[in-house]
């Protein structure tokens, strides 16, 4: 072990220790750990996680009730506890080594299965990484040009209006090197999804009156599986998750923090899933402030979640990025403080303008992007980390019960790929009938 290695030598974190010990002959109190000296709290890292995962899936989740009906919400639990679980063998993976904390998804997958395994799980990662923030930009973009409406405004146009929310979201994103420095930005945000359920939730039950003849299901067999793939994206934050706990003081309050923020996410889940579907039931809308009345209500949530999509943007670009500098050992040992701040912000600049690209010309860029998002965020969030963990810590140390879990993880994760990528698949096709039949060229 080196010098600098030793100075941070802190032991492996409680939580861990047992899977790790189980395979490695090692003094585990001289575990290597990364450099902790300025990291910032688990309450810091909660709102981080409540920011990646909340959002956008809170506004869809009365949609996929209305998809598989209210079967849904067994879905949703398990989903929920499933990716807490999930949450936390990820991170213990990042010790499995006996020796020092490796610091990413993809060196967990090298450490597994090599070389290979590690750029595929890289390429789904970043794909993840970096599609999210394209569909986030898009967004604020639609939402900005529908509330310029009517207004000298107007002019401006979606397509400019996303350009802007891409500039919008490479202040911080440059300004700001890790995730502990983002965390206010997440806290922020956190606030601003808390506050549209609120909306949801109050607007809805108000406008209750004025709904009848609603109909609900409790299954709806040939579109249940569509509907599970969507409840099992809601809770995709393992992309971010090591980056997070590499920001954290205090290491061995990982498996508190993720069940912590995985749960107020859920709770916030069931309350605009539950009153979403009953009130407005099969003609519910996504998303879900959609389905409210117009008027000040419905206003206050579309500048809440496009404040929320484009502080979200930059947390998940900068857990790329993190990874990228570490990769291309982009340090201030190596370059110096000016220079290391120079080459990370042009990086940083590359990534948006990538970005920024996509969101303007990428034909059906969401259907693409929901195609390899089913096939990508069921497998990083269920099927790869059950696999990893067992590759790394071994199968026959664990109890029947955790393997019998497991396994229903893993076949979880499978029926959402497949049906999630095949749903997808097919409104792919869709877009491409449909401009053939108009004669235009894609996407145009």
């Amino acid at each position: 072990m080196s010098i600098e290695e030793k100075k941070y030598s802190g032991g492996v974190p409680d939580a861990y220790k047992h899977d790790i010990a189980s395979e490695h002959e090692y003094n585990i109190e001289e575990f290597a750990d990364i450099n902790r000296e300025h990291a910032g709290s688990g309450f810091l890292a909660y709102f981080n996680i409540v920011c990646v995962i909340a959002g956008t899936g809170t506004l869809g989740l009365p949609y996929a009730l209305k998809q598989g009906g209210w079967i849904g919400l067994l879905i949703l639990f398990l989903a929920w506890t499933m990716s807490v679980y999930t949450g936390v063998i990820l991170i213990r993976c990042l010790y499995a080594n006996g020796k020092h904390r490796i610091s990413s998804y993809k060196e967990i997958a090298t450490e597994s299965f090599g070389a290979i395994g590690g750029w595929i799980t890289f390429f789904f990662n970043a794909w993840i990484l970096l599609g999210a923030p394209v569909l986030y930009v898009v967004l604020s973009g639609a939402n900005l040009a529908h509330l310029c409406q009517n207004t000298v405004a107007e002019v401006v146009g979606a397509t400019n209006w996303t350009i802007i929310s891409c500039v919008l979201v490479l202040i911080p994103f440059v300004l700001v090197k890790s995730m502990k420095e983002v965390a206010w930005m997440s806290a922020f945000g956190a606030l601003t999804v808390l506050v549209v359920v609120l909306i949801v939730l109050v607007m809805a039950c108000i406008d209750q009156k004025n709904q009848v003849n609603v109909h609900h299901d409790p299954v709806i067999w040939d579109q249940f599986p569509i509907a599970l793939s969507t409840i099992s994206f809601s809770f995709g934050g393992n992309v971010v998750y090591p980056n997070v706990e590499a920001s954290m003081k205090k290491p061995k309050q990982w498996p508190k923090v993720v069940a912590a923020g995985m749960s107020t996410c859920a709770l916030m889940y069931f309350l605009t899933a539950i009153p979403g579907y009953y009130i407005y039931g099969d003609a519910v809308k996504s998303p879900i402030y959609d389905s409210i009345p117009a008027g000040v209500g419905q206003i206050i949530a579309v500048v809440l979640m496009t404040i929320h999509v484009l502080i979200s943007a930059p947390i998940l670009v900068t857990s790329f990025a993190l990874d990228l500098e570490e990769m291309m050992n982009i340090t201030v040992e190596r370059f110096g403080r000016f220079r290391e701040f120079i080459i990370r912000a042009l990086l940083r600049i590359a990534i948006i303008v990538v970005i920024a690209i996509i969101g303007c010309f990428v034909p059906y860029f969401d259907n693409l992007m929901s195609f390899i998002g089913a096939f990508a965020n069921c497998a990083l969030i269920f099927i790869f980390p059950i696999i990893f963990y067992l590759k790394l810590t071994g199968v026959r140390n664990k109890p029947i019960y955790e393997l019998l879990w497991c396994l229903l993880i893993v076949i979880l994760g499978v029926v959402g790929l497949i049906f999630g990528s095949w749903q997808a698949i097919d409104a792919l096709k869709a877009d491409i009938e449909r401009d053939r039949a108009l004669g235009i060229s894609p996407g145009a």
